[in-house]
């Protein structure tokens, strides 16, 4: 679905980080799906069209951070969701796991950025409602893993 006629919502300017996220959510459901090592997704996600307009150093760090501490993350978002990981659709336990990890990991984007991509990615690719849930676990993870930028951002 990376093709601009077969994307999810084909009229929207997609960023070159927008599209690492695409590519790095189509990593993490093959990975989650299929069980292939980081390296053999990444290999297979590379190769598809129109990832030369993604920002390939954001993909990696995406796609290679979410894998290698999956465990960690989902230790952080288990007390959030109201059912196991294990029950979560494939497309929201993917963006769930890029979400954490770029909330964790990546300071120099801002946590509204950081949702509001994860929303789009699941009304992109996920389930009708299922924007709404990632919506407020990630709004929830947020207020854990950044509580002096949610306050901040609050007092606005």
């Amino acid at each position: 679905m990376t093709d601009k006629s077969t994307h999810a919502n084909p009229s929207k300017n997609r960023t070159p980080r927008h599209r690492a996220r695409e590519f790095a959510l189509q990593g993490l459901y093959q990975w989650l799906l299929n069980n292939e090592s980081a390296q053999v997704v990444s290999t297979n996600i590379r190769g598809a069209h129109g990832f030369d307009k993604a920002d390939s150093e954001f993909f990696s760090a995406l796609l290679n951070g979410a894998i290698s501490t999956s465990v960690e993350l989902r230790e952080a978002i288990a007390p959030l969701i109201d059912r196991t990981i294990t029950e979560l659709s494939p497309i929201e336990h993917a963006v769930l796991l890029l979400g954490a990890y770029e909330l964790k990991n990546h300071p120099e984007v801002p946590y509204r950025v950081v949702i509001n991509e994860a929303v789009e990615l699941t009304k992109s690719f996920g389930g009708i409602d299922g924007h709404k849930y990632v919506n407020g676990v990630l709004d929830k993870l947020a207020s854990r893993l950044r509580p002096d930028e949610v306050a901040a951002n609050e007092r606005r």
